[in-house]
């Protein structure tokens, strides 16, 4: 079991990231990511939500949608469990972190239609064989920890550009696409990696 755990997890890291592989959630990821301490607050505020998402929406299938034979309304009550724990994140920065609040801005709430969290739900219900509540949890933890990972590694390249010498067409958003691109491209590296 143990070593399931550390597969999915790997997986959801690495070898299936969520931004970098998938291209899922790239708003926040172009977004937040020109400073290191914002990206950082964006990324644990995504993991925190895909963790949490991944047990209600878990339950909500298990007890709601399966036995009222209503799987149709899946996406639909997912968005709903995912807008009501963003919703929960931002009124609890905004009281007790209120500069990440307002460095993150408009991307907070953005979180509630970040297609890597609807993503992280509808895939912990759609894996054969199925996840049991720990498989989620796990499943929808480490792809936050990707998520973390990718844009705290955008970041920091992305600081580092503000001090190099760029040709001017390639300077602002370009070299930010250039770049992410080619961290997309190392990231492709892990996947002939099997857990």
């Amino acid at each position: 079991m143990i070593m399931k755990l550390v597969a999915i997890s790997l997986t959801a890291i690495f070898v299936q990231n969520f931004v970098l592989v998938k291209f899922l959630g790239i708003c926040p990821f172009i977004g937040v990511s020109k400073k290191v301490d914002t990206a950082l607050g964006m990324g644990m505020a995504v993991t925190f939500v895909m963790t949490l998402a991944s047990i209600m929406t878990y339950f909500c299938q298990k007890f709601i949608l399966v036995p009222l034979n209503i799987e149709y309304m899946q996406t639909i009550a997912f968005i709903v469990i995912i807008a009501a724990l963003v919703q929960f994140v931002e009124m609890f920065l905004q009281k007790s972190i209120p500069s990440l609040y307002s460095s993150l801005g408009i991307y907070l709430p953005l979180i509630t239609t970040n297609c890597a969290v609807l993503g992280v739900t509808l895939l912990n219900m759609q894996q054969e064989p199925a996840y049991g509540l720990i498989e989620c949890i796990v499943n929808g933890f480490s792809s936050g920890l990707g998520f973390l990972l990718a844009i705290l590694l955008f970041a920091g390249v992305r600081e580092r550009l503000e001090f190099s010498d760029i040709p001017k067409p390639f300077r602002g958003f370009p070299i930010a696409l250039i770049s992410a691109s080619l961290l997309a491209l190392a990231f492709l590296g892990f996947s002939g990696m099997k857990f």
